[in-house]
């Protein structure tokens, strides 16, 4: 069974009614590449706000501006190894010269399957620095910049998952990152006074390079075909035989930021087709 990334339509994409959703104010996505971040990039900017891009990929994240400006919004592409602290301040130094920051989307993020005792430790570390250390400094860069704005209000969105809610077998740090990112919202939120709100995204598996191209180290680790690993481990527990498009977990973020969701703080939006909680 192949599986692909679809692509995006004007009409899937959540367009909210919202004092602060204009073009002065500015949303930071990671992650804008491929997959949720690339939608959530795109949902922005259909929501009038300038959409900040980064992505260490140079080729893909302006191929994700030139879909943005053909659809009729704004985006400004930087390219960003979020595992470098000067490469972080200075995607951050950029988007403030362009306009008002007052939203994060913390999405960016990779994935090796491999048993605890096996995990290579090099590529631990680079998970946790990109997948923690990375959406920790931007949100300690962004709040200021966050107070500064008018209202002196904003939001703060991490992309977790259903992994942040419970475990699965080869998928350790993945596991660990996904808590994380929950931690990290509540924390935020904590601070934030309810000026800041911080909120988290946990779904289950999305339609996206990430999750399609683990298929083939599942099926490996497991002993199984690619089609039992779609059939059994990704939709196994999900009451909803169907895995999420990008754009869906993309206007999960926009509602989020939006006005519709002044009590989301410190909040998880769990849309996973009843996996945790039915599991």
């Amino acid at each position: 069974m192949k599986i692909k990334e679809p692509k995006i339509k004007q009409e899937d994409i959540l367009v909210l009614i919202d004092d602060n959703f204009n073009p002065h104010n500015v949303c930071i996505i990671t992650g804008v590449g491929s997959g949720i971040g690339r939608a959530t990039a795109i949902a922005a900017a259909a929501n009038n706000l300038i959409a900040v891009g980064l992505d260490i990929d140079d080729n893909e994240g302006r191929n994700t501006e030139k879909m943005i400006r053909k659809m009729g919004g704004e985006m400004a592409f930087i390219k960003t190894d979020l595992t470098k602290d000067e490469d972080v301040e200075n995607a951050v130094r950029e988007a403030a010269k362009i306009g008002s920051i007052k939203y994060l989307a913390n999405i960016a993020g990779i994935q090796h399957i491999d048993s605890i005792e096996n995990f290579p430790m090099a590529k631990y570390d680079l998970m946790m620095s990109l997948m923690v250390r990375a959406p920790f400094y931007l949100s300690k860069l962004i709040i200021p910049h966050i107070k500064r704005s008018s209202e002196g209000t904003g939001a703060i969105g991490n992309m977790s998952s259903i992994h942040g809610h419970i475990s699965t077998l080869n998928k350790p740090v993945y596991n660990i990152t996904k808590f994380a990112m929950r931690a990290l919202s509540q924390s935020i939120a904590a601070e934030g006074d309810g000026n800041i709100r911080s909120f988290s995204v946990s779904t289950g598996f999305v339609k996206t390079n990430l999750a399609l191209g683990q298929i083939p180290s599942q099926a490996k680790q497991r002993g199984i075909t690619t089609d039992e690993v779609v059939h059994d481990v990704m939709l196994g527990k999900s009451r909803v035989k169907e895995m999420m498009s990008p754009i869906e977990a993309a206007n999960l973020f926009m509602f989020g930021f939006s006005r519709y969701s002044n009590y989301l703080v410190g909040g998880d939006l769990l849309f996973d087709g009843g996996v945790v909680l039915t599991y």
